[in-house]
């Protein structure tokens, strides 16, 4: 008992006799340290006492930004069945336009005492967004993991595929190709990846003795509709190649090009990013970037679980290879 007391108080960084008291459900301790003394608790794999005991402190929280994108999905059931297999069970915590926002549940993760929470995508991954309850998780010492490529200073384990791997690649497929005129559809100007993702396009560029205009880089909200408006704007600037930052971008610039008459690949090439489902079912099949959902998710869920067991492990950045796949959406440019 005195070892416990002891790794608890150390974990949170309150006296032992603090602990002690949470643990007997006396008076006089604030509830941010009544809940990172049981936090720590789980963290460390001690039992609750009798009277603390919840059924629910081997929940996992799984955040997602969206479930429209296929990508997501398949995180969501690699990382699910990962924690599964160590005994966890995932909570899935969706957003949705106008409905529960990521700080809402972090909130509600929190009131359930989860064991840890993995975010898969979200706004850790932008400069701009609100980050004060990743903060609070941080204060909490609640295991955290992250997946996809992540602001500076927060200090937690992620998880993430090579954005600039992933762009070289295209960008000497369709160069290879012949293409000249290169655009990008990209995300948000403060989204980290498409940040990264357009500095390896700019350096591409360079090495290619060129620079890459501003006007050939285009940014959207990442649905199929965002992809379309953003391709037609490049389409019309005589962009003859695509580079998409996610495949529902792709799928948008596909259709831009057949509602302006071109046909794809012929005219133009479109190169996405995830290898998402159904992606071989296009028309035509699209070319496009796999991330290593597999090799990430696991990864991911091992980085938790090793938190929660109480082990140190490093709080940088896991950068997985992604791999350019070729099908039929890309090929040499139409004479012109």
């Amino acid at each position: 008992m005195t070892r416990r007391l002891a790794q608890v108080a150390k974990k949170v960084g309150v006296s032992e006799a603090t602990v002690s008291r949470v643990l007997n459900g006396k008076p006089g301790v604030s509830e941010t340290t009544r809940q990172s003394v049981l936090s720590a608790l789980d963290v460390l794999g001690y039992e609750r006492p009798t009277q603390l005991r919840g059924e629910r402190a081997r929940l996992v929280g799984l955040v997602l930004p969206e479930l429209q994108n296929p990508i997501f999905p398949a995180f969501a059931e690699v990382i699910g069945g990962a924690l599964a297999q160590q005994g966890l069970t995932p909570v899935l915590c969706t957003q949705t336009k106008g409905g529960v926002s990521e700080a809402d549940y972090v909130e509600l993760l929190l009131q359930q005492q989860v064991s840890g929470v993995v975010f898969a995508g979200g706004l850790f991954a932008q400069a701009d967004a609100p980050h004060d309850h990743y903060r609070l998780l941080a204060e909490r010492n609640i295991p955290v993991v992250l997946i996809n490529a992540s602001i500076e200073n927060l200090d937690f384990p992620c998880i993430a595929c090579d954005d600039a791997v992933a762009v070289e690649q295209s960008w000497r497929h369709l160069a290879s190709l012949g293409h000249e005129r290169i655009g990008l559809v990209l995300g948000p100007s403060d989204h980290i990846p498409s940040r990264r993702k357009l500095a390896a396009a700019r350096e591409a560029a360079r090495a290619a003795g060129a620079e890459l205009p501003e006007e050939f880089v285009e940014r959207a909200m990442f649905s199929l509709e965002g992809g379309q408006a953003a391709a037609t704007r490049l389409l019309d600037r005589g962009i003859t190649g695509i580079i998409c930052a996610s495949d529902p971008l792709a799928l948008g610039a596909v259709r831009a090009a057949r509602r302006r008459g071109h046909r794809v690949p012929h005219d133009v090439s479109v190169v996405g990013y995830d290898d998402s489902a159904f992606m071989t079912c296009t028309e035509p099949p699209l070319t496009t970037v796999r991330q290593p959902i597999e090799a990430m998710g696991r990864a991911a869920v091992d980085l938790l679980c090793a938190q929660i067991q109480g082990t140190e492990v490093p709080h940088g950045e896991l950068l997985f290879e992604p791999e350019l796949v070729v099908r039929g959406s890309t090929a040499q440019p139409a004479a012109r």
